[in-house]
């Protein structure tokens, strides 16, 4: 084994690696959306701006979806990409809306170092708009808890 696959297995079991979000079903192929700066700013809110595009995070237990119970779709407020399932939106009491799996193909992954300790943040795979960080104590069956910004997001109900 050379030393790039055996330092990618490496910093992928330590869970440092890129990775996409896991999800079931198959991966759809996303065309991406790519603007200038300024355009995003035309575009959006300055709470959504400082989250998407400059990896902000917003005051928990600021956003109404934190009390959204109704059926249909979490999309991404920067592209409108179906993010997450509704059926997928748990209480995780930290202040964000939570959700134990993405769609399919929606979001990708990176480390983010911001804080000293390594965590997994991830981001719309259209846009590639900041949405939150994902952190292994979610219910199952995924053991995952995406901690999503609310400003991030808008809901599409079905």
């Amino acid at each position: 084994m050379t030393r790039r696959p055996f330092l990618a297995a490496a910093l992928s079991a330590l869970g440092l690696g890129p990775t996409l979000a896991t999800a079931q079903g198959p991966t759809p192929k996303i065309e991406k959306v790519v603007l200038p700066d300024e355009e995003w700013k035309k575009r959006l809110a300055p709470a959504a701006y400082e989250v998407l595009r400059q990896e902000g995070t917003e005051r928990p237990g600021s956003s109404p979806l934190n009390a959204e119970k109704r059926k249909g779709r979490f999309h991404c407020a920067g592209c409108d990409l179906p993010l997450f399932a509704s059926e997928t939106k748990f209480e995780s009491g930290t202040g964000w809306p939570s959700f134990y799996a993405a769609l399919p193909g929606a979001l990708g992954t990176k480390t983010d170092v911001k804080m000293i300790i390594p965590r997994t943040e991830y981001h719309c795979a259209r846009c590639d708009g900041h949405q939150g960080h994902v952190f292994d104590d979610g219910p199952a069956p995924t053991g995952k808890r995406y901690c999503n910004n609310g400003v991030a997001l808008k809901f599409v109900a079905a």
